[in-house]
């Protein structure tokens, strides 16, 4: 017998179509084998293709995995948005606990209605980088080290999937970045980085307190539009090193990317702050809009 899912192309981190990060979305998943989700993904293709599947236990009220066009992944903060813009245009709920592969996090719609709101555990940092690799490194992204921000340390985070948080002085310079896309998928698993965030707190880019752009050739992205996870790691990094003023609690930014590949989008992080300024958990904060949907048989 055939089966029919329904199948959503969503632009996350965005209000206007064909901008920010795009993304599918499957609902009724739990019909489909894992190799029938991975030729989903891969016909799509897509950065990432989110396949939601009903709940497990009495803990969570969803389940998704997510796939690329090449592999499973643990867990993506552009297509959990997307998943579930689509979630709430057939179903409004305030909030829905998802379980996936990196364990449970809570998405809740914003008080404005305006967007959605990740919360995640305290994103993993990692180690800093020596000279020495980090000299490959720049040399690979066509970078000089007199452009790096000497108040923020380059530094590896991140878990399930690592990156390489580097900071430059201007972000005028992200604009002239011609990475060896080569050069980095070859240094990823040298330094235990699978992507590379490279950011500025001096945004050429108005209304925002932080400019990037990221690049991911190991994972089979040659640069990733919009990262919401990555975003996550960030304001957890900028938090241990002092460069986030605390208040009542609570510290965050928001942070422009996507408009070097003319999918401008943005994201917005607050972190929870605990006594000790240490951070307690992660909200990443979007919007997203539907640009199509479709119905596949198999």
């Amino acid at each position: 017998m055939s089966r029919t899912v329904d199948v959503f192309q969503v632009d996350a981190f965005t209000t206007r179509l064909f901008t920010g990060n795009p993304a599918g979305v499957v609902l009724g998943a739990d019909c489909l084998s894992d190799a029938e989700m991975q030729a989903i993904a891969r016909e799509l293709n897509n950065g990432d293709t989110a396949f939601v599947l009903a709940a497990a236990g009495d803990d969570h009220d969803i389940r998704v995995r997510f796939f690329t066009p090449r592999t499973e992944a643990a867990f993506v903060g552009h297509a959990t948005i997307a998943a579930h813009a689509v979630l709430a245009s057939r179903d409004p709920c305030p909030s829905r606990r998802q379980a996936g592969k990196s364990g449970l996090v809570e998405v809740s719609v914003l008080e404005n209605g305006a967007g959605f709101s990740i919360r995640q555990p305290p994103p993993a940092l990692g180690r800093y980088l020596d000279n020495g690799e980090l000299q490959p490194v720049l040399d690979a992204l066509g970078l000089d080290a007199a452009q790096l921000d000497p108040e923020c340390t380059p530094r590896i985070a991140g878990s399930g999937s690592t990156r390489l948080l580097l900071a430059l002085k201007e972000g005028g310079a992200l604009q002239g970045l011609a990475p060896d896309l080569a050069a980095l998928g070859r240094l990823s698993p040298q330094i235990g980085a699978a992507g590379y965030f490279v950011f500025s707190r001096a945004p050429s880019v108005a209304g925002v307190d932080v400019e990037s752009r990221m690049f991911c050739p190991a994972l089979g992205i040659p640069e990733d539009p919009v990262s919401g996870n990555a975003h996550g790691l960030l304001g957890a990094h900028l938090l241990e090193q002092g460069l986030l003023p605390v208040r009542e609690g609570r510290a965050g930014f928001r942070g422009a990317q996507g408009h070097h590949m003319g999918r401008a989008g943005q994201v917005g992080i607050q972190l929870d702050v605990d006594a000790r300024g240490r951070c307690a958990g992660a909200h990443i904060e979007g919007a997203a809009v539907l640009v199509f949907q479709t119905q596949i048989s198999i």
